[in-house]
């Protein structure tokens, strides 16, 4: 794993930042992100942010009030309900109101268990809020961490989200978790396409299995398109 990090590293540098320590924000905003890109998720996100004074506004707000502020961030009706329902969960059952900070004073399976209790949240978006927004040890696994990691041999084919969110947490170092994560997403975004990945530019290409299989298919394709 660690040669994995050290070739990612190579071509996209090592990205670091401090958690933000705005679990809530983290959270709203990770599940605006679900199925649409980052540009609309934002828009959406702001949007919410300049509509209400604060987090309990929105939780105190009629659905209908939410779904317009975040419309631009797609399936608005699903997430403006989850967002409602989620806040009002975090207040009826965190012990401390309408936050998440005490969180970081969790073990990371106490806080991961808490948070998939949440109505629609799962571990892909808890493994956002404590890893964004607390710094704690977890690591999002996205459609792109999935390909990647699958493709690698990371994960075993078709498995769950949740046992691939346990496989790359247990094979993370410590320290690790946000630089694997971004880069994963990177490569999976720049290079490990799910229909055409560019096996023949990758630099993983060399400790991949999958790659040998996908560098034929992509060659049948490219001649089938010069017919």
């Amino acid at each position: 794993m660690r040669a994995l990090r050290d070739r990612l590293r190579l071509v996209y540098g090592a990205p670091g930042a401090e958690s933000h320590g705005h679990p809530i924000a983290e959270l709203v905003l990770t599940v605006l992100s679900q199925s649409t890109n980052d540009r609309n998720r934002d828009v959406a996100y702001f949007r919410l942010r300049d509509r209400f004074a604060d987090w309990q506004a929105v939780r105190e707000a009629p659905v209908d009030e939410i779904e317009e502020a975040i419309r631009p961030g797609g399936i608005s009706k699903v997430k403006s309900a989850r967002i409602k329902s989620i806040l009002l969960a975090v207040t009826d059952t965190s012990g401390h109101g309408l936050a998440l900070d005490w969180l970081a004073q969790r073990s990371v399976p106490e806080a991961q268990d808490y948070l998939t209790s949440l109505p629609g949240v799962g571990r892909k978006t808890a493994a956002c809020v404590l890893l964004f927004a607390l710094g704690m040890r977890d690591v999002p696994v996205d459609t792109h961490v999935s390909r990647v990691g699958t493709r690698l041999g990371l994960f075993r084919p078709r498995a769950p989200f949740d046992e691939m969110h346990d496989e790359m947490l247990a094979l993370t170092p410590r320290g690790a978790e946000l630089e694997l994560h971004m880069n994963l997403l990177r490569h999976g975004r720049r290079t490990c396409h799910a229909r055409r990945p560019e096996c023949g530019d990758c630099a993983l290409a060399r400790m991949c299995p999958s790659a040998h299989t996908f560098e034929g298919a992509t060659r049948r394709a490219a001649g089938a398109g010069g017919r």
